[in-house]
C-alpha cells in the first residue's frame, strides 16, 4: 500500500517531536501530502476547574497554536508543505475525525509506554475503546526503545 496522505499528531513533547521527525522523513520519501494535528486537552469539565476563566482558555489556545506553528515550521524546514489542524479536547475524538476529513491513509503518533502520550491510544473513560477502534487507516507509532527501563 502506498501512503499518499499522512496525518502527524503533534504535541511538542519529546515523543511528539520524534514522531514528527520520523513522519517528515517518511513523507519526504513517499512524496506524501502531510497534515499536522495539534490537540490541546481543555480544562473545561475537568475536576480541577469547573468554570475556567476566559484568560485561562485564551492562554491554552495560544499555547497550542504555538505548538502547531512550531511543528509546521519544522516540516517546512525539511522541504515539506504541511497543512495545520488545531483541535481542543480528547485526542481519541479528534484524531479519527481529522483523519476521515482529510482522507488520511496513515496516522503517525509518538508514544512513551508510561507517559502522557498514552492518551493518544485510549479514551479516558473505561469501555470507550482505543484509537485503533475508531480509524479506517494504518497507524505508525513512534517508540524510542531507549526510553524503556532496562530489564532487571
Amino acid at each position: 500500500m502506498a501512503f499518499s496522505k499522512i496525518l502527524l499528531c503533534y504535541d511538542s513533547t519529546r515523543e511528539g517531536r520524534r514522531a514528527l521527525i520520523q513522519g517528515a522523513e517518511l513523507a519526504q520519501k513517499l512524496g506524501a501530502e502531510t497534515h499536522l494535528l495539534a490537540i490541546a486537552p481543555t480544562l473545561v469539565g475537568s475536576t480541577l476547574v469547573d468554570m475556567p476563566s476566559a484568560v485561562v482558555l485564551e492562554d491554552e489556545e495560544q499555547a497550542i497554536r504555538q505548538v502547531l506553528q512550531e511543528g509546521v515550521e519544522r516540516l517546512r524546514a525539511r522541504g515539506l508543505t504541511a497543512k495545520g489542524h488545531l483541535a481542543f479536547g480528547r485526542p481519541i475524538d479528534h484524531i479519527p475525525a481529522v483523519a476521515r476529513e482529510i482522507g488520511a491513509d496513515l496516522i503517525i503518533i509518538g508514544h512513551e509506554p508510561t507517559g502522557t502520550l498514552a492518551r493518544w491510544w485510549a479514551a479516558d473513560d473505561p469501555g470507550h475503546g482505543q484509537l485503533l477502534d475508531y480509524v479506517d487507516c494504518s497507524i505508525l507509532v513512534s517508540i524510542d526503545t531507549n526510553d524503556r527501563d532496562a530489564p532487571p
